[in-house]
C-alpha cells in the first residue's frame, strides 16, 4: 500500500504535492519522492528513505523541483526490497521525453511480464514490479500519452492506482476491478489526484469524483479528458481500506471511513458481546472509531486505557518482524489506574501475525486487568493478499494456522471474538450495496488468478 499525490496546472506544483504527501504518510513510511516537470519539459526529482519530513526539507522544494506538474509517492513495500532503488516515483528519459510513474498496488502477473520484457532486451534497475509498467510504457508504439498508457496496461493483472507523467502530460489510471482508491479534484484551476480525500483537504482542493475502474484521465495543455481504456470488471474494492488502512477523515470508495468503522464496532458488539465487562478501549489509533461504536452499542464506557506514542510509526507497515517488535515496545503504554482490577474489552481492527497483540495483552495484564476480552472488528485473516497488503505467506497468519480458541490461548486473552465476514461487508456503507469488495484475505475468494510464483512477486511493487 502506498500514497499517491499529483497536480498539474499549479505554479507551485511540487510544494502542493509535498503538503499533500503529509496527509498520506500513514500509507507508507519507508521512502518518499516527488518528480516535477518544468516549463521546458525537463524533469526534476527528489527521493529519500524515511518520512516526508525527512525526505524534503522545505527550503529545497521550490528551488529543486520547479514547474507546474508534479507527482509524489509515499512507499510501503508489500514487495521489493527496502532501498532507494525502489523508492518512487520512478523516472526515465526515453528518446528525450521524461516518463515518471507512481504506483499503489501489486501486479499479480509481474513475473511473467518482466521475463517477457527481459527476453526482448529490457534491463531492470530495481526489484519493483512498478518498473514493469515503466518499460511497457517506453516500448508502447502508440502516439499519444493516453494511448501509450492504455497499451501498456493491456494484459496487466492485479491492483494498480497510477499517476504517470509523459513529457508535460499528467495521467491517472485505476485497474478495471478498482482495488485501490484514487480520486481527483481541482485547486485554483489546477487538477489534483490523490489516494485519499484527506490529502485534498490539507491543500484546500475541491473533491470532484473517483477515477473510475479501467479509466485513464489525461491532463495536458488542452485541458482534461477521460477515456475508458479498459472494460470495467466486477468491482473488488479493498475492504481493508475501510477496516484499517485509510485515515478516518477520508472518504474512500464513496463512503466515509469514520462511519464505516463506527458501524463495524456496533456490529461487533451485537455479534460478540462481553457481558460483565467494566469498560471498552481501543488499540489506538486505527481502532478508535470501532471501539467507540462498540461502546455505543454495548453501553460499556469507553476509556483511554492504552496511550500511543505518536512519534512512532505504524507497526503493521514495518518491513521486518524485528522492526515491528521493536516499535511495539515503545509505541504503547498502559494506563494502570484505568485497568487495575477491571474486566476489559480490547478492540482492535485486525490480527495479522499476532505478535503485536500478544505483547499488548501482556502489557494490559501487567497493568492489573482482571480479565481481557479481545474483540476484532474484521473477520479472521486466513490468506495472503496479492493486491498490496503485506500478508504474503499463510505461515505468517495466525488465523490461517490456529482455531479461534487456540488463538485466544496463544494471545493470553480470556475470550476472543471476530466480526463475521458478512457483518464486516455489510458495515461499510458504500453507495449501491455491500457487494463489490475484495475480501480474498478473509474468504480465500481471489478475484484474479494467484501469481504463479508468490516468492518472485516479492520483487514487486515498489509500493
Amino acid at each position: 500500500m502506498c500514497g499517491l499525490f499529483g497536480v498539474r496546472g499549479s505554479a507551485h506544483a511540487a510544494a502542493v504535492t509535498h503538503l499533500g504527501l503529509y496527509s498520506l504518510q500513514h500509507r507508507g513510511q519507508e521512502s518518499a519522492g516527488i518528480i516535477s516537470v518544468d516549463a521546458d519539459h525537463r524533469p526534476h526529482r527528489l527521493r529519500a528513505m524515511g518520512l516526508v519530513s525527512d525526505a524534503f526539507p522545505s527550503d529545497r522544494i521550490e528551488s529543486e523541483l520547479p514547474g507546474g506538474l508534479a507527482i509524489g509517492h509515499t512507499r510501503y513495500s508489500t514487495a521489493g526490497s527496502t532501498s532507494l532503488d525502489n523508492a518512487q516515483p520512478l523516472l526515465v528519459n526515453f528518446r528525450g521525453t521524461p516518463i515518471g510513474l507512481a504506483h499503489n498496488g501489486n501486479l499479480t502477473n509481474a513475473t511473467e511480464l518482466r521475463i517477457e520484457l527481459e527476453d526482448r532486451g529490457s534491463i531492470f534497475t530495481s526489484t519493483s514490479d512498478s518498473e514493469v509498467l515503466l518499460h511497457r510504457l517506453a516500448t508502447a508504439d502508440a502516439e499519444s500519452p493516453t494511448d501509450k498508457l492504455a497499451q501498456a496496461l493491456a494484459g496487466v493483472e492485479g491492483a494498480y492506482a497510477l499517476l504517470v507523467l509523459i513529457g508535460d502530460t499528467l495521467l491517472a489510471a485505476r485497474d478495471p476491478r478498482g482495488f485501490r482508491p484514487l480520486v481527483m479534484g481541482s485547486l485554483d484551476g489546477a487538477t489534483v489526484f490523490t489516494s485519499e480525500t484527506c490529502a485534498m483537504d490539507i491543500v484546500g482542493a475541491t473533491l470532484e469524483r473517483e477515477v473510475k475502474p479501467g479509466e485513464i484521465v489525461t491532463v495536458d495543455a488542452k485541458g482534461r479528458s477521460a477515456f475508458q481504456a479498459l472494460t470495467p470488471r466486477e468491482l473488488h474494492r479493498c475492504v481493508f481500506e475501510h477496516v484499517y488502512f485509510a485515515r478516518p477523515d477520508s472518504t474512500v470508495f464513496g463512503a466515509t471511513v469514520e462511519d464505516s468503522r463506527r458501524e463495524l464496532g456496533r456490529r461487533l458488539a451485537r455479534e460478540c458481546p462481553s457481558p460483565g465487562a467494566d469498560l471498552v478501549f481501543s488499540v489506538p489509533d486505527s481502532s478508535n472509531s470501532a471501539a467507540l461504536g462498540y461502546s455505543d452499542e454495548s453501553g460499556l464506557p469507553f476509556e483511554f486505557a492504552l496511550i500511543r506514542n505518536h512519534y512512532v510509526g505504524r507497526t503493521f507497515i514495518q518491513p521486518t518482524q524485528a522492526g515491528r517488535d521493536a516499535k511495539v515496545k515503545v509505541k504503547y503504554n498502559a494506563v494502570r489506574h484505568v485497568l487495575d482490577g477491571k474486566s476489559v474489552v480490547m478492540v482492535d481492527d485486525s490480527i495479522v501475525r499476532g505478535t503485536t497483540t500478544r505483547g499488548l495483552v501482556a502489557m494490559i495484564r501487567a497493568a492489573g486487568a482482571r480479565e481481557v476480552h479481545m474483540r476484532v472488528s474484521s473477520a479472521p485473516i486466513t490468506g495472503p493478499c496479492y493486491y498490496g497488503i503485506d500478508t504474503p505467506n499463510r505461515e505468517e497468519l495466525i488465523a490461517a494456522n490456529l482455531t479461534v480458541d487456540e488463538i485466544a490461548k496463544d494471545l493470553g486473552v480470556d475470550s476472543l471474538g471476530y466480526l463475521s465476514l458478512d457483518g464486516m461487508l455489510e458495515s461499510v456503507p458504500v453507495p449501491g450495496s455491500p457487494e463489490g469488495f475484495c475480501h480474498a484475505c478473509f474468504s480465500g475468494d481471489y478475484p484474479t488468478p494467484p501469481p504463479t510464483d508468490p516468492d518472485k512477486l516479492r520483487f514487486g511493487c515498489g509500493c
